[in-house]
């Protein structure tokens, strides 16, 4: 066995005692849940209404059209519901994150027959990464994986340019009713269950009712209806903060760029022919000298076929904007006639650019469990699909995608010298090549999202860190660092991991 083998072998080790655990409480979830469902639908009766829907008269209520929503609406009308979907403002969205789409969500993209969004949009093809690290002066390329003989691919692109896609394919259909409006509240009843929403007309004070059996919130990050709906609050661990770059180069073609900065990480990757992004992490508080920062503390740290472009962006004035890395664990939805999807839901830092995939995934799962669903008043069919939407996502992609954010940026942000350590292995452990990079993309690009496999590969890493450790033993500080430093790098390693496992289980057993 060689190296990658060995270290594989070993990390598979932990995730042994995860799967019993994941599995045990899965048990416990279904059972649990199965009597809440139950609960609920004798408390509220639901029967078997039967009602005539119509582009005015909608089976389903959309708050927000973004990327889940759109698709979703999309998707729904496909199927033969009648849909109407509440926007604030359908002009083109300008934001810096949202912008790219790894393998997996291209897959998706694909299977709800939304291919074509990303063309005629200046899209860029993603093949991998080229991961930098400033400390060694080196760098890694990781490439996707190849599936069925052909090279599964990504794509970059104005964010604007493929929500207002997504829209124009969800109102060509003839079942999809398009209203630009505020929701200013949900409607509910009195046993506390939602018939709808109120909402504005743009440019009217008006105020509208709409009613359907089942109301779906989709309002983004800042969504003002998530209080509502779920039981758990947003948690900010740093900003991104954006600035484009004019016919910048890249290192090699094709390929995002990852530079291990120092306190942060810095992500490149094209959006267009001509443009480039570049997203700098901030932790704690922004810079009052935002400019100031990022010429003096991060233009040196970018690789010097990035750096020119990026001081004569800042000098010319370029647009520098901020966007906060949020962290927001998903809980098993319970209202009765509500749905809510996509960053108002769940988030993970987006780091790792999974949020699409997770969203896009999701509304495939709900298409599939709606399909199923003859009648959206039946709400002890919905509150089961409901407990086998949370359920099923954990295993298909989400439980990896936001623990795989989660534990890389703690890795690569290092706050402290354990840390430090794990992220100096990390990379390390990728130029080994072989599975040491093959398992850790097929995460990251949300094709092959095992949990064992990120668990495994995550305390891989550790263990390499211990090897490369009494390897280098000689040239340690001190015998007492030597040989207390690895139990350190262990330890941090379970601080980062084991509490982000824990917020993906832990619905199992508390609801």
């Amino acid at each position: 066995m060689d190296t990658s083998e060995i270290l594989f072998a070993c990390g598979v080790a932990v995730p042994v005692t995860a799967y019993l655990a994941w599995n045990f409480a899965n048990f416990i979830g279904r059972k649990t849940y199965s009597k809440l469902v139950e609960s609920v639908h004798e408390a509220h009766g639901f029967g078997d209404r039967v009602r005539t829907y119509g582009t005015e008269r909608p089976e389903v209520v959309i708050v927000g059209s973004g990327i889940v929503g759109s698709a979703l609406a999309y998707a729904l009308a496909r199927e033969g519901r009648h849909v109407t979907v509440i926007e604030r403002d359908l002009s083109e969205p300008d934001r810096i994150v949202g912008e790219l789409l790894q393998p997996g969500g291209v897959r998706a993209l694909r299977e709800l027959g939304l291919a074509g969004c990303v063309e005629d949009i200046d899209a860029q093809t993603v093949d991998g990464y080229v991961v930098h690290d400033l400390e060694t002066n080196g760098h890694v390329e990781i490439s996707y994986p190849s599936q069925q003989g052909s090279l599964q691919e990504g794509r970059s692109f104005h964010h604007g340019r493929f929500v207002q896609k997504l829209r124009e394919a969800a109102a060509a259909q003839t079942r999809v009713r398009y209203v630009e409006a505020t929701v200013s509240r949900i409607l509910e009843n009195s046993d506390s269950s939602i018939r709808g929403v109120e909402y504005r007309l743009k440019g009217s004070d008006e105020v509208i009712e709409l009613e359907a059996p089942l109301t779906v919130v989709c309002d983004g990050h800042f969504s003002r209806f998530r209080k509502e709906l779920i039981r758990e609050n947003v948690r900010v661990a740093s900003h991104f903060v954006g600035i484009l770059l004019e016919d910048c180069p890249q290192y090699k073609a094709r390929h995002a760029e990852l530079v291990l900065g120092n306190p942060s990480p810095v992500l490149i990757y094209r959006i267009s022919d001509t443009q480039t992004r570049v997203l700098v992490d901030i932790q704690g508080s922004l810079p009052k000298d935002m400019k100031e920062y990022m010429t003096e503390k991060i233009g040196p740290q970018l690789p010097e076929h990035i750096r020119p472009h990026f001081y004569h962006a800042i000098e010319s004035g370029s647009r520098i904007r901020s966007m906060p890395g949020s962290f927001l664990p998903p809980r098993p939805q319970y209202r009765i006639g509500a749905i809510i999807l996509g960053d108002a839901y769940n988030m993970r830092h987006p780091l790792t650019g999974g949020g699409m995939s997770v969203g896009l995934h999701d509304v495939i799962i709900w298409r599939d469990l709606l399909k199923t669903i003859q009648n959206f008043n039946d709400g002890k069919a919905v509150r089961k699909a409901q407990m086998r939407f949370h359920r099923k996502r954990k295993q298909s992609h989400a439980f990896v995608v936001n623990v795989l954010a989660q534990a890389l940026y703690a890795l690569f942000s290092a706050r402290d010298e354990y840390l430090h350590t794990l992220r100096r292995a990390c990379f390390d452990y990728f130029r080994l090549g072989g599975e040491c990079v093959a398992g850790p993309v097929g995460l990251l690009s949300v094709l092959n999202p095992n949990p064992l496999t990120l668990i495994g590969h995550f305390f891989a890493v550790a263990f390499y860190a211990v090897y490369c450790n009494f390897r280098d033993i000689r040239s340690a500080a001190s015998v007492s660092k030597a040989f207390f430093h690895p139990v350190g790098v262990v330890v941090k390693a379970c601080k980062v991991i084991f509490p982000l496992i824990w917020s993906e289980l832990r619905t199992f057993i508390q609801y």
